[in-house]
């Protein structure tokens, strides 16, 4: 292993630790807290946001999908990752953006917001997926992406079941059906909306949508980029390990 791959790998056991802590009583709190605000919100922001959420999940799971530059095949850790940072900052700007604009823009623009974020994010994904030199054309990568999704949008306790299921991709993968209709669509869009709601309501309310949509949506940007490179870390040094014939990296 290079340096640069050794201080990765660091970095990669601390975040794994975080994945896999209990909830605590601030996260049941929240989501109790959660529970309550969905009773309160109107059903038909709660309609517009799930809708948006299923179709734009229906695109990525049988749609020709986004496209993107390929890396060199032969390029390193450290080169990939550069290149991955440097996607990660220029869709921080473009949410931030996106989300200042549309909270500047009153109750319906601001709800405009949701989808939009949504592609902006999934189009970070894929290149994501991409540089670190996954094929984002077969759909068990795609899948993948939606597991990273979870990953940074759920409470904790989800989060949990879903790095269990992406500890040991390359076999797990494997025993998927072809049928990726049984994907869990509903705990999908039901965690997500509940994730990002608490945050993004407030920019409906006029006069601090702008600020809200900036602030917030570059925090989300920035939280899903951590999670989708250490996600493929993971994957990167597992397959480095089986390579090489070294234990997992998680047991290092």
């Amino acid at each position: 292993m290079t340096l640069y791959e050794e201080l990765t790998q660091r970095e990669l056991q601390q975040w794994q630790q975080k994945m896999q802590r209990p909830p605590s009583a601030v996260n049941r709190l929240a989501k109790a807290v959660q529970r309550r605000i969905n009773r309160i919100i109107p059903a038909r922001v709660h309609q517009a946001v799930t809708a948006a959420i299923k179709q734009m999940t229906r695109g990525v799971l049988y749609g020709a999908g986004f496209t993107t530059r390929q890396p060199d095949s032969a390029a390193s850790l450290q080169v990939r990752e550069a290149d991955v940072r440097d996607r990660i900052r220029f869709y921080k700007k473009t949410g931030a953006t996106e989300g200042a604009l549309t909270g500047a823009g009153g109750f319906w623009l601001a709800l405009a917001d949701f989808p939009l974020l949504l592609g902006i994010k999934m189009k970070m994904l894929f290149e994501i997926a991409a540089l670190y030199g996954y094929p984002i054309d077969d759909y068990r990568e795609r899948l993948y992406i939606l597991h990273v999704f979870q990953l940074a949008f759920s409470s904790q306790e989800r989060r949990q079941e879903v790095y269990h299921q992406m500890e040991r991709w390359n076999e797990q993968s494997q025993l998927l059906p072809d049928d990726i209709n049984q994907f869990d669509w509903l705990t999908f869009q039901l965690e997500y909306r509940d994730y990002i709601d608490l945050a993004k309501m407030a920019q409906l309310i006029p006069g601090v949508g702008a600020a809200v949509g900036l602030v917030v949506n570059y925090r989300l940007i920035d939280s899903l980029g951590t999670t989708a490179m250490n996600a493929y870390r993971m994957r990167w040094l597992d397959d480095l390990a089986r390579k090489e014939k070294l234990p997992p990296p998680d047991r290092w």
